[in-house]
């Protein structure tokens, strides 16, 4: 039922408003929607109605620079170096905290991976048992990514 609704969208977004669609079926009962006529032999027209579109009004620009209110808080430079030099140490510790968790995340994978249990004579119960260690190492090396990424954008 969803191949034959995606067909359908499919159809009605690729053809023009105004051309006819037919809807075929062949002795297997499978669906096969077209717009061509000299290949709509036997098959049923479909009655299409295009909805209605309603754009949404254009977008009134602004301007690039938005003007800060009189009360906007100011922060001079030196103090806003000494906040980017705070979090460059705090991301500094959290990318080591989290290289060392992925290290060890890796050599627990290892570990399980060099082992081979007797009731694991399936080797998808191998797989199932290590799929844990191998989601708790991406996990890690996705955060310690993030995180590089993050330390190559601070100033």
């Amino acid at each position: 039922m969803r191949n034959t609704l995606a067909l359908i969208a499919l159809a009605l977004a690729a053809v023009p408003a105004a051309a006819d669609i037919w809807e075929c079926v062949d002795e297997s009962g499978n669906k096969r929607f077209t717009n061509i006529k000299a290949e709509a032999k036997g098959c049923k027209l479909l009655v299409v109605s295009t909805p209605n579109i309603v754009s949404p009004p254009a977008a009134k620009s602004q301007p690039k620079a938005a003007a800060r209110p009189a009360d906007f808080p100011k922060v001079d430079g030196d103090t806003q170096k000494s906040r980017d030099n705070e979090r460059r140490r705090i991301l500094e510790q959290e990318l080591g905290s989290e290289q060392r968790l992925l290290d060890q995340a890796k050599k627990e994978l290892a570990d399980q991976e060099s082992q081979r249990l007797g009731s694991e004579r399936n080797y998808q119960r191998v797989l199932d048992r290590l799929e844990p260690y191998k989601k708790k190492v991406k996990l890690h090396e996705d955060n310690v990514a993030n995180l590089r990424r993050e330390l190559a954008a601070t100033k």
